[in-house]
């Protein structure tokens, strides 16, 4: 089990290998992901900084790689929570970002 930490709450939750940020958000009942398209990588609302862990977690994917590049405000440490899976490797350190920033 991979320990999860989302920011600004601190709040930590155990996510299994396999599961994606966006899937252990939304069972942890966790307030502030958005999810418009389901997990399919087509709005970016799901856009969330990736603080530590950076192994921890799947490589961007293409799909992926081309929603971030139409989202204002990404950086190096940008992810869709859909996208990115948990590999069970480090410990994971999030933050949500406090407004959409999807389509």
């Amino acid at each position: 089990m991979t320990t999860l930490t989302i920011m600004p709450s601190g709040k930590t939750i155990e996510v299994s290998e396999g599961t994606t940020i966006l899937a252990a958000l939304l069972s942890a009942e966790v307030e502030g992901i958005q999810h418009k398209c389901e997990g399919q990588a087509k709005c970016g609302s799901c856009h969330i900084y990736l603080q530590e862990g950076r192994k921890g977690v799947s490589k961007i994917g293409k799909l992926e790689n081309e929603k971030l590049d139409t989202i204002v405000g990404i950086g190096s440490k940008s992810r869709l929570a859909c996208q990115a899976t948990v590999l069970g490797t480090e410990n994971i350190k999030i933050e949500l970002l406090s407004f959409g920033s999807g389509l």
